[in-house]
């Protein structure tokens, strides 16, 4: 079976319905249940049928069980034998505390150390994966949260890339804090306000300024922090 309605991947609408083929039909329908999952339609913890999104997407089983595959790696997806698939569980009260406790300890002083390293090649790269020039990206609301999402994981991956430490970043990147934190909550402000905080992570690493550098990072996650405590309300 193949999609239907072919047109340029620009064209495509991840959040649901049909999907259109660009490059890669297996990254189109990743992509598509990515939004899905980080945008709340699909519920943490609800069953996810490989038929229903066949049927949703119109395309065969084999491009759907890929992209679950994938999710399932990321953290997102869980897989029981002879049951199937289900969206990951939402991350309890005191897991979202450890997390936090574990970037506030890692994460500031690897902005020191990259800023103390930073040079235009790296500036750039940071600039790019910051998601600051795709403020206004894209029409929407549920593909922007899930760009974002991504563009704030990759982020905080070069950061800590940059301040050479590879088994600091090996074990942020295991958790995959970024994709299970914004399954907390859907809404604008979390992505807006921490595109304003980016900048100021920016700014210093363009300044080549490591104290500012660590007190922005710090201040970025303490931010993201209070603002996702209100989904344990």
């Amino acid at each position: 079976m193949q999609a239907m309605n072919l047109l340029n991947a620009d064209d495509t609408n991840l959040g649901g319905g049909r999907i259109q083929r660009s490059s890669s039909l297996v990254e189109d329908v990743y992509e598509a249940i990515f939004a899905q999952l980080m945008s709340l339609k699909i519920a943490p913890g609800s069953r996810i049928t490989v038929d229903s999104l066949v049927k949703e997407f119109n395309v065969s089983h084999t491009p759907i069980r890929e992209a679950l595959g994938r999710l399932e790696g990321e953290g997102l997806v869980l897989k029981t034998h002879l049951i199937g698939y289900r969206a990951a569980p939402q991350i309890t009260k005191r897991r979202f505390d450890e997390l936090y406790e574990l970037r506030l300890l890692l994460e500031p002083h690897g902005a020191a150390k990259a800023a103390a390293l930073m040079d235009e090649v790296k500036l750039a790269q940071l600039q790019k994966s910051a998601g600051v020039m795709a403020r206004r990206e894209g029409k929407d609301e549920r593909l922007r949260y899930s760009n974002f999402a991504r563009q704030d994981a990759i982020f905080h991956d070069k950061v800590m890339e940059f301040a050479n430490n590879e088994l600091v970043r090996e074990t942020l990147a295991h958790q995959h804090t970024h994709f299970h934190i914004f399954r907390l909550m859907f809404h604008s402000r979390v992505t807006e306000e921490a595109l304003d905080e980016h900048e100021a992570i920016l700014a210093a690493f363009d300044a080549a300024d490591p104290a500012a550098a660590e007190q922005a990072m710090r201040r970025h996650i303490e931010h993201s922090r209070d603002r996702l405590l209100l989904a344990f309300d």
